[in-house]
């Protein structure tokens, strides 16, 4: 993950990359019927619609760099023709970090810690 909500996860054929942004957010929005929290509210307690779990993903690989025809095909083969619960930690992940983003790396911390001062 990272802070500009882009996040990859083993997705269909492979890992792919998802972002949603404010565009994608707002498209999701009008997809489902709902703000984005709601969206995610409904996806963690279970009471989520098909949509909010299809939309979330569709949208996600639009705003990661798929094309529009691309993110469809994905989601037809491996969402709508399968179990939805399979896809469902997916979609949260996709909207938490859309959302939320990701908690800020401890750059080179751990790598200094390693390191003896030299004197």
């Amino acid at each position: 993950m990272s802070r500009n909500a882009t996040v990859e996860l083993d997705f269909g054929p492979g890992l792919q990359r998802f972002r949603l942004a404010w565009g994608q957010l707002s498209s999701l929005q009008e997809a489902c019927d709902a703000g984005p929290y709601v969206i995610l509210e409904r996806l963690m307690n279970g009471t989520w619609r098909m949509n909010d779990i299809r939309e979330t993903i569709r949208y996600g690989l639009i705003g990661g760099g798929m094309t529009p025809s691309e993110a469809l095909k994905l989601v037809r083969e491996y969402v709508e023709d399968r179990p939805p619960v399979e896809s469902l930690m997916v979609a949260q992940a996709v909207l938490s970090a859309g959302l939320v983003g990701a908690p800020e790396e401890a750059v080179g911390e751990q790598d200094a810690a390693n390191q003896a001062e030299s004197s």
